[in-house]
């Protein structure tokens, strides 16, 4: 039975660092810490096992021979491991081949390798059972650490939320009574170059009492605003921070020739897993942290994903465990350094609910938002209508529609994905998308940008059940929407979630009625701090019709800039930038077709 005991030693300390490897620095899946611990059963059992039964070889060896030295007793029990080894691991066939342990006494690294207790030193043995100790204390440590050892109920911050061309909105958090009452106030920063006298301190807004209820957060609104200017805001508790008002409609601020704004999504404290770093650190914060003063972006679109409440392990489903996430991520170290000169603008994807979530406003939807609406939807632009959960806002050159893919979305399942009851939005947010494409804009505005948390195109092939590639009527509908838009007038698609990046356009039907130049082009970036898939999940396919432009599935860290050119010409320019792990790697440039109305070949001579 011995060899049985060091095959299942040898098999199971393999499994558990194999996937202990994986889930600390690849993919922290919540299948994982299972089978850790599994196998770290396993491996015990059987190690320990192993290890009794080299201590009674040695005690029978030295009682059949009581003359024998130390040295003899050492080689008899090498040699008697080495069969039992040999027995249970080496091919009968071909003995020649190579075999875990050749000889456990000259060179004892095998039983590091293999993870079985070295038949003739026990400091040996001990070093191979502790690093298999060592993996399953570092499981531990990525799972429960945060959680329990920082809950955040301490975190106090203030942080910008939409800033238009009069209106900023800031999220204030105390939860220290001694603070009360909390005073919000603003100045106007001169523009460089002009007068250097400070604006006088003005009253934003206050609170007396700050409570649970609201997690201790309150919102302040500070209107009256001058449109592309600078201001300085400063909370009693001790935080501060800086924005500038977005240009009038149609317009850029007069001191650059761009809009200049970020995108990304997916994060997750501390991965990969570094035991020597803060638990709630945050390396792609560290990053993004250090392109913001040369992008000079006006707002981070960030697309979902901003807490991982199942990942790598759900703790609960009760609010307090969600306000718990959304804590961690304001009380990481890294955040300020992306946050004190950058707005945060959010929509809702699956991780912030349950993974892969279609269930509307089942449990736990309720719990979840709970959190989302306090941090986030509390500062973010107006909803479009009363009590929805999608927005729009227009920025200078560019307009915004923010869609919310989960809440209204019929189940994924439920119908094929070409079903024309199926719908991702829902009727009122659908209508609302609609309207928002065919309406026209301000004169100047030469861009629309549609914002989803999932991708739009089909070409993720693994998962695609959950994007928009399951629902295939609707996502029809609005391609031929955007297809339709007025005439010099560019529509772009910026999505998250799948931690790659792809870039794919959309031409219209040869011989249609729309021109080539209304193609539609999709951004779709992620993670900002996360994994990315080991395995390629985009392919394109013949016959649908949706070209890649760009595939860069590597990286633990992406972001997009997104750079809106000004210009008085026909035409509009952008260009999108793509950084990962820190490092610019590609850009590309768009033309919006020529605002020429008419037929599509003539505006395709005229776009060239």
């Amino acid at each position: 039975m011995a060899h049985i005991a060091l095959v299942v030693t040898i098999s199971s300390s393999i499994a558990l660092r194999l996937v202990a490897y994986v889930f600390l620095r690849w993919i922290p899946g919540h299948h994982a810490p299972p089978f850790v611990l599994l196998f770290a059963c396993l491996y015990t059992i059987s190690f320990f096992a192993v290890y009794h039964s080299q201590k009674m070889k040695a005690v029978g060896a030295a009682s059949t021979n009581p003359s024998a030295s130390n040295g003899q007793l050492v080689d008899t029990l090498a040699k008697q491991t080495d069969k039992v080894i040999q027995k249970g691991l080496q091919r009968s066939e071909d003995r020649n081949k190579i075999t875990p342990v050749q000889d456990a006494k000259q060179w004892p690294g095998w039983a590091l390798l293999w993870g079985y207790p070295h038949p003739t030193s026990f400091w040996w043995t001990l070093s191979t059972a502790g690093i298999n100790a060592i993996l399953c204390l570092c499981v531990l440590d990525l799972v429960y650490r945060a959680p329990m050892m920082y809950p955040s109920h301490e975190v106090s911050f203030a942080r910008v939320g939409h800033v238009s061309d009069t209106t900023a909105s800031l999220l204030v958090r105390e939860p220290d009574p001694k603070q009360l009452p909390v005073f919000v106030s603003y100045r106007h920063l001169p523009a460089t170059g002009k007068s250097l006298v400070e604006g006088a301190w003005k009253p934003a807004g206050k609170t007396y009492w700050l409570s649970n209820e609201t997690d201790f957060t309150f919102t302040v609104t500070i209107d009256g605003l001058q449109p592309s200017s600078r201001y300085q805001y400063a909370v009693s508790n001790n935080q501060s921070g800086h924005f500038t008002t977005a240009p009038r409609q149609g317009h850029l601020t007069p001191t650059t020739d761009k809009l200049t704004f970020l995108t990304s999504s997916c994060i997750k404290p501390r991965f990969p897993y570094n035991p020597l770093t803060h638990p709630l650190s945050m390396p792609g914060f560290r990053h993004l942290a250090s392109w913001i003063p040369s992008l000079k972006a006006s707002f981070m679109l960030f697309l979902g994903d901003f807490i991982y409440v199942d990942v790598p392990r759900r703790l609960g489903s009760d609010p307090e465990t969600y306000r718990r996430e959304y804590r961690q991520v304001y009380d990481s170290p890294d955040w300020p350094s992306v946050s004190e000169d950058l707005p945060w603008i959010h929509v809702l994807d699956d991780h912030e609910i349950a993974n892969d979530w279609d269930g509307n406003t089942t449990a736990p939807y309720p719990a979840a938002v709970d959190p989302w609406r306090l941090y986030h939807t509390s500062i973010n632009p107006p909803p479009v209508s009363p009590g929805a959960s999608y927005f729009q806002f227009v920025h200078g050159p560019a307009s915004f529609f923010l869609m919310d893919t989960r809440r209204y979305r019929t189940p994924s399942q439920a119908l094929p994905a070409n079903s024309t009851e199926k719908s991702m939005l829902g009727p009122d947010q659908l209508s609302h998308l609609l309207s928002f494409l065919s309406r026209r804009e301000p004169e100047g505005v030469k861009w629309k940008f549609i914002i989803s948390s999932i991708p739009f195109t089909r070409n993720w092939r693994f998962g695609s059940t959950d994007t928009w590639a399951n629902y295939l009527h609707e996502r029809q509908t609005v391609l031929e929407a955007m297809w339709s838009v007025a005439p010099g007038t560019g529509i772009v698609i910026l999505s998250g979630d799948r931690h790659e990046f792809a870039a794919t356009a959309f031409p219209p039907p040869e011989g249609s009625k729309w021109p080539v130049s209304a193609t539609v082009h999709e951004f779709s970036t992620s993670p900002l701090s996360m994994f990315y898939l080991p395995f390629r999940t985009y392919e394109e396919r013949e016959g649908e019709r949706e070209p890649c432009v760009k595939y860069v599935p590597d990286g633990n860290s992406k972001f997009g800039a997104v750079e809106v050119m000004g210009g008085k010409g026909e035409q509009g320019v952008m260009r999108f930038r793509l950084f990962v792990d820190g490092e610019e790697v590609w850009e590309h440039v768009l033309t919006t077709g020529p605002a020429v109305v008419g037929g599509g070949r003539r505006r395709d001579a005229v776009w060239g």
